[in-house]
């Protein structure tokens, strides 16, 4: 999840009951950019288990994850075959990220099984037909991820063993119940449910600022990160690949069209609080799909980013300024703003719990307009553009180029809007 603050809204990123669809598209691999990344391993990273789980039943009805007895174990062997022949289950496929990782799997040659909910998209407004219509070339399941037994009903009605799962589940909103229903609950449902399909790798798309959990969504990736990779430690046979990607330019967008009006564009501080390596989604999703088959990424987390150095919201506005051949006009906002309405909102909470979601929104935006996107060194304590590895092609002046063309189709940020 990542966000990006603009003048009027905080935006965040920063996730068979009957196959209906089967379109094969040609197959084609596409050339990868090396990357140089310094994966992280289990004992990089420590999840805080004193923070409270709040989703209050469903934590009590799962059992351990184990793979079912009745689904001969696969190991690793799935990757000895060809493309067509190995089929992958993506959740969140109809997600900002998982339309384009559903997009990247079925070109190189996969059997892609799309997991999808009947009424899909920003407030459900894509019905089946529309949602058929984003994944082609993907087999198409409508069912329920945060519903384990309809899930695994859905599966089991496909007929078919599942070789790898691809998660791409995200909060929708960064709220609390529905980051552990979906950041954690839902991404358990898949694990569980794709396991027992035969299932032996799994890759999760997670996010960066899982490093400095003080928000809940990050605790609850951060929590089924800490049980997948326990999996894996018992059972020889299944492995896992953990992506935690960067700033998306979605999330950096959002001020693009009040530029061109002739406002001002609105930065917290200076504008160098903060700095982040934005990946394009494009390239994120050859980076997903490479861990599929690679070897080397194997149980491993990676943070990536796209190409070029890090850049603050001060850079990312001059090089709109620069695009529009407009003089700079900037907006500077104390952050002490921020700290004083969650001071009242954490205060109003106790008195109104239903203003729980909007203390935690306010929380949101005050991490992404001061804490870089960027690897945290444990060593010194301080962000590292240095240590954050670049993959991809794609920049974030050229997607100001074809926004400033184009405007923001395809790129609405919908239930992701906060303010």
């Amino acid at each position: 999840m990542s966000l990006g603050f603009s003048f009027n809204m905080f935006s965040i990123q920063s996730p068979k009951s009957q196959i209906l669809s089967r379109t094969r598209l040609s197959s084609q691999f596409i050339n990868q950019t090396q990357v140089k990344s310094a994966p992280y391993t289990l004992s990089d990273y420590h999840v805080n288990s004193s923070q409270p789980f709040k989703l209050s039943t469903s934590s009590k009805r799962f059992n351990p994850i184990t793979a079912s007895t009745a689904v001969e174990a696969t190991t690793s062997s799935f990757r000895n075959k060809n493309p067509k022949d190995i089929n992958i289950l993506v959740v969140g496929s109809t997600g900002y990220i998982g339309k384009f990782v559903v997009e990247e799997l079925v070109s190189r040659g996969f059997n892609v099984i799309a997991i999808a909910r009947e009424k899909s998209g920003i407030r459900g407004r894509n019905d089946k037909e529309e949602t058929l219509n984003q994944l082609q070339g993907a087999s198409v399941c409508f069912s329920d991820v945060t519903n384990l037994e309809s899930l695994e009903k859905s599966l089991e009605n496909l007929g078919t063993s599942i070789d790898v799962v691809v998660s791409c589940l995200a909060s929708r909103s960064g709220g609390v119940k529905d980051s552990w229903k979906i950041d954690y609950e839902a991404s358990r449902n898949s694990l569980v449910a794709g396991r027992n399909c035969g299932a032996s790798h799994f890759v999760l798309l997670s996010a960066i600022c899982v490093q400095k959990p003080l928000l809940e969504f990050q605790r609850a990736k951060l929590k089924f990160e800490a049980e997948m990779m326990k999996v894996a430690e018992e059972d020889s046979g299944f492995t896992y690949s953990i992506v935690r990607p960067t700033a998306f330019f979605k999330s950096l967008g959002g001020q693009v069209e009040l530029v061109k009006e002739g406002k001002p564009y609105v930065m917290f501080g200076d504008g160098k609080l903060c700095a982040c390596k934005p990946i394009s989604e494009q390239d994120l999703a050859s980076f997903i799909a490479d861990c599929v088959l690679s070897e080397d990424k194997i149980n491993q987390i990676f943070p990536i980013g796209g190409p070029g150095k890090a850049l603050t919201p001060l850079e990312q506005g001059e090089i709109l300024f620069r695009l529009l051949g407009k003089e700079p006009k900037f907006l500077k906002v104390p952050i002490g703003i921020m700290d004083f309405a969650i001071g009242v909102l954490d205060f109003l909470v106790k008195i109104f719990p239903s203003l729980e979601d909007a203390a935690e929104f306010g929380k949101i935006g005050r991490y992404y307009a001061a804490e870089s996107m960027l690897i945290l060194d444990p060593e010194t304590g301080e962000y590292s553009a240095e240590k954050t590895p670049s993959y991809g092609k794609d920049t974030l002046e050229e997607f100001f180029e074809r926004v400033l063309r184009e405007g923001m189709a395809g790129q609405e940020l919908g239930e992701q809007t906060i303010f």
